[in-house]
């Protein structure tokens, strides 16, 4: 049996996207966003006491990346991975990768906005600074997506991945604090990925982190 310790609208939404689209079985153990994560039995699972944590064999992994490409090794290496020899396997892994980029700046974000409960923490400079990143992010899957070549719907020439479960839930978090509306190929690319069921079936069922649909940045002084 697999086991995801998963925290509504964080990380590990992604490894819950990809197991939905799996034909694997599995559980999902739902944590609090708050300092359970920093309980021993929790820390045996994930030294730094983040999510996702995944048990599968007997064995424990943590770290998205990571986790992403030993699931899609082992359960679909050609439809929601790329074996090494497809054509595609090299931008799979950049695109997988690039996940955490976007992922960085959003988590900065919400630390600012959400995490941080006195406003005097908080810092208008960073807001800016991490949303310009984010657009940045934005401006390369833009890139990617317009890129003239038949059938780019995803990020892959070759079709729909986990490529594109990694990025579209790292823009899933990112959409609470910089709208793709100068983005339009992200913004179709977006919409086309979570139309799909096992994306719903990811989202939180009741409260999540974010008590707003979109936090307004802070205008500097």
């Amino acid at each position: 049996m697999i086991t995801l310790h998963h925290c509504p609208q964080t990380r590990s939404m992604r490894t819950l996207w990809l197991l939905n689209e799996l034909d694997v079985e599995f559980q999902v153990r739902v944590y609090a966003f708050d300092r359970s994560l920093r309980d021993p039995a929790y820390l045996s699972l994930s030294p730094a006491g983040r999510v996702p944590a995944l048990e599968i064999d007997g064995e424990r992994m943590f770290e998205t990346g990571a986790i992403t490409e030993y699931l899609c090794e082992r359960f679909s290496p050609d439809r929601m991975g790329r074996s090494v020899t497809s054509m595609d396997r090299m931008a799979w892994l950049v695109w997988v990768h690039f996940a955490e980029t976007i992922s960085q700046h959003t988590a900065a974000l919400t630390q600012q906005h959400v995490a941080l409960r006195e406003d005097s923490m908080r810092s208008p400079i960073v807001m800016k600074l991490e949303a310009a990143r984010v657009a940045k992010c934005y401006d390369a899957l833009e890139a990617r997506l317009s890129t003239p070549v038949e059938n780019r719907d995803y990020l892959l020439t070759s079709g729909f991945s986990a490529a594109d479960i990694s990025c579209g839930q790292a823009v899933y978090m990112s959409r609470f604090f910089v709208t793709l509306d100068n983005h339009p190929a992200v913004a179709e690319w977006y919409e086309r990925i979570t139309e799909r069921q096992s994306f719903k079936d990811a989202l939180p069922i009741g409260d999540g982190i974010y008590e707003k649909d979109f936090y307004e940045p802070w205008p500097l002084d």
